[in-house]
């Protein structure tokens, strides 16, 4: 919440700047009364639109918490200078794509090495995140033996 009162200023001008509209928590209404009010379900609700939430939050481990709550498990980011703090979201977000000072639109198939991106999956069950044609396959392990076991 430290560099709210300075950075969440200017990402805001951009970002209407950009045409998104924007809906702040109680803490981010605090510091730009201008923000329409976020609800609880509009921090659930992914808007595939210019549309976005801000929520201030005291920490790594509030922000995690946060994305635990409201986020897809596709990409999650964080900005920082402190590599103790991004080695800490790294390790408490939970999602299939997490960027350190570089753009969310890196969960790309292609981007990552995939090879054409032929779908998205944000469920942990099988593939996750973004898919190549390698993680729609299946593999078949087939055993021969002689009677062995396993101790």
């Amino acid at each position: 919440a430290a560099i709210a009162e300075t950075a969440l200023p200017r990402l805001i001008d951009a970002l209407r700047a950009a045409g998104v509209t924007l809906k702040g928590d109680e803490r981010a209404l605090a510091i730009d009364a201008s923000l329409e009010p976020a609800s609880e379900a509009d921090f659930a609700t992914e808007y595939l639109d210019y549309i976005a939430n801000i929520a201030v939050v005291d920490g790594v481990e509030a922000a995690a918490a946060h994305i635990e709550r409201y986020g897809s498990g596709h990409t999650e980011a964080i900005v920082t200078q402190d590599q103790d703090r991004a080695r800490l979201f790294v390790r408490l977000v939970d999602s299939s794509t997490v960027t350190v000072n570089a753009s969310t639109r890196f969960a790309d198939g292609g981007q990552l090495g995939l090879g054409a991106e032929i779908g998205i999956s944000t469920t942990k069950l099988h593939a996750y995140g973004p898919m190549g044609l390698e993680e729609l396959t299946s593999e078949k392990f087939v055993v021969v033996g002689e009677g062995q076991i396993r101790v």
